[in-house]
């Protein structure tokens, strides 16, 4: 197929999908950053150009909250963790929301990690409302340690 073809069959495929001039549709194929920008184009309905997808963009790249605030764990701003010190995902031993919260969503979470829980399993997930027996049975075998004794 000759290179002219297939440019314009892609011209063709741009317009039809994201329904934009051809002139956007040009541009669109020419840019480096063709991917995100349909993307853009695809996802808001408000967005209908390719110089208003470029405008959009370079928002959320200027975005504070889209800078990344560590190289090592690639957390941004808006992902911050007001409950720790460091406040990225480094810090593996915080109880914050925040953690929590990038440890679901990277599947890094364990069932059993419940910092809300009680070793018998009231208070967490599974029994939010489970009333606890552990300081009882404590104080029955402090009672018969005293009686034993």
């Amino acid at each position: 197929m000759p290179k002219s073809h297939a440019r314009k069959k892609a011209l063709a495929n741009i317009k039809d999908l994201y329904g934009v001039k051809h002139t956007d549709a040009i541009a669109l194929l020419e840019s480096d950053d063709c991917e995100d920008l349909c993307d853009l184009l695809n996802t808001y309905a408000d967005v209908n150009t390719y110089r208003e997808a470029v405008a959009v963009l370079e928002a959320r790249r200027n975005d504070p909250l889209n800078q990344v605030m560590c190289e090592d764990c690639g957390w941004v701003g808006g992902m911050a963790c007001p409950e720790c010190a460091k406040g990225c995902g480094c810090e593996y031993d915080c109880p914050g929301w925040r953690h929590e919260e990038a440890r679901a969503a990277t599947g890094d979470w364990d069932e059993d990690d419940d910092p809300y829980a009680c070793e018998c399993g009231a208070g967490g997930r599974d029994n939010p409302y489970g009333d606890c027996f552990c300081d009882e049975e404590d104080e029955e075998e402090d009672e018969r340690v005293a009686v034993n004794a």
